[in-house]
């Protein structure tokens, strides 16, 4: 970085700026990160929430219950294809985590790991893009899944190395509103990228759209490794970066030796519920409404409002307690389930209404974001320096596990109705709230 950068990044008026996004007398203050560090908090906060913006806009664009879901469909690929989306772009970048963090951990500055994490995302999603445009079929299935691993394992390098350069240049009681204002932005981004499918919807398909939104979301990751690389971040430990197999491995231990790490690791699996959920509330609105296509872009643009109007909130209130945001988003997450299965089934009237389904969706979202920033910012804050990216993957790989099993819960509805499906997730919603509750207080 040039002077004339450093001047612009990490002037007075990023100062002042910053100052009035937390809204503190002393923005200044600095918990939990090295004295050089603390002098340029300012802009080191904005790149990361101008980052973390640019990286939610294009998982929204690109988003697997969407985008790709309607590419597959369109291009003839069999439905087995779509059904695997999803579980490969969550467990893809989290089962790899305990070898992914034996690389970082050698690395004393971290945040080239994210910008060479999110260069391979926009290859991936490019070569997507190429996918739509030149093949069709099983070909096209295998095509795109390929594509989808790569991303999803170049989304790894990038959650390890994001929450390490997060504890490092931004203080505690700040790190949940970096999360916070960039979802916020992106969600009201995303309300856009909703509008544009329900027209989309309306002239029966575009794949010229749907290519034109896959360049964007690979031209947003270049962005976003182009403004996380002007971040100021200070050389940090290495130890710990042998034998990334045995170190990996070395690291499990940290499941027995540490209770309440292991105690979060639990709590986060059951609070799995708010992200397990909205596919089957997606489903059950398909089955009450006869599939009324209007409802699929509501979804999407109650998504978006969601994020939009709670991830502030629940960034400033991550701030204070993370612990307490855990608690009421996930409790949340399962009432919302509850409520939904109960309304459903007490009036037919509402039941085949096109409007209830977004809304309990809504819901659903804002207990969903809360349940992410809360969650994010306690593991950051509960371990403190070298040993944070160990926390990161170590639950990040269990989680990633969990998600997999967690995917044979869509099969209990070929012997159940898919509402008792929502009740069996609103009740682990339930159950990890009350497991939060015993977490200690780390904010």
């Amino acid at each position: 970085m040039n002077k004339a950068q450093e001047k612009l990044l990490y002037s007075d008026g990023l100062n002042r700026a910053y100052r009035f996004l937390v809204n503190e007398e002393d923005a200044r203050v600095c918990r939990d990160i090295d004295d050089a560090a603390c002098q340029v908090v300012a802009g080191n906060f904005f790149l990361q929430v101008l980052t973390q913006f640019l990286t939610k806009l294009g998982d929204a664009i690109a988003n697997p219950k969407t985008v790709l879901a309607w590419l597959l469909s369109s291009l003839g690929a069999p439905g087995i294809f779509t059904a695997f989306l999803v579980p490969i772009r969550e467990s893809g970048s989290l089962i790899p985590q305990l070898i992914i963090a034996s690389y970082v951990r050698r690395k004393a500055i971290r945040k080239w790991v994210f910008v060479l994490g999110c260069l391979i995302q926009a290859v991936a999603v490019f070569a997507m893009a190429g996918v739509a445009v030149s093949l069709e079929g099983i070909a096209a299935g295998f095509g795109l899944l390929g594509a989808l691993v790569l991303f999803s394992l170049a989304r790894g390098l990038c959650s390890v190395a994001s929450k390490d350069v997060l504890g490092k240049t931004v203080p505690k009681t700040r790190r949940g509103r970096v999360s916070g204002w960039s979802e916020s932005v992106a969600g009201l981004v995303t309300i856009g990228v909703g509008v544009m499918l329900l027209l989309d919807q309306a002239e029966a398909g575009n794949m010229t759209a749907y290519l034109a939104l896959l360049l964007v979301a690979g031209g947003l990751w270049l962005l976003a490794a182009g403004s996380y690389a002007l971040i100021r971040e200070y050389p940090g430990a290495t130890e710990g970066g042998a034998n990334a197999i045995a170190e990996a491995f070395k690291r499990l231990e940290l499941l027995r030796s540490d209770p309440p790490f292991l105690q979060f690791v639990i709590a986060r699996s059951l609070l799995l519920c708010s992200a397990l959920s909205a596919p089957f509330f997606i489903m059950l609105a398909h089955e009450q409404t006869d599939g009324a296509l209007i409802v699929l872009g509501l979804f999407v643009i109650a998504d978006g409002l969601a994020s939009l109007v709670s991830a502030p909130f629940w960034g400033r209130f991550a701030d204070q307690s993370s612990r307490r945001v855990m608690i009421i988003a996930g409790g949340s997450a399962g009432l919302v389930g509850l409520a939904l299965v109960a309304v459903v089934n007490g009036s037919d009237t509402l039941a085949s209404s096109q409007w209830l389904y977004p809304l309990f969706f809504f819901l659903l979202a804002i207990a969903h974001a809360g349940v992410r920033l809360g969650r994010k910012t306690y593991i950051v804050d509960l371990a403190g320096g070298n040993k944070r990216t160990d926390y990161v993957a170590v639950s990040n790989t269990v989680i990633g596990v969990v998600l997999l099993l967690a995917g044979f819960i869509g099969a209990l509805t070929t012997i159940l109705p898919v509402s008792a499906v929502i009740l069996i997730l609103a009740g682990m919603g339930v159950t990890g709230a009350v497991l939060s509750a015993r977490l200690p207080e780390v904010t």
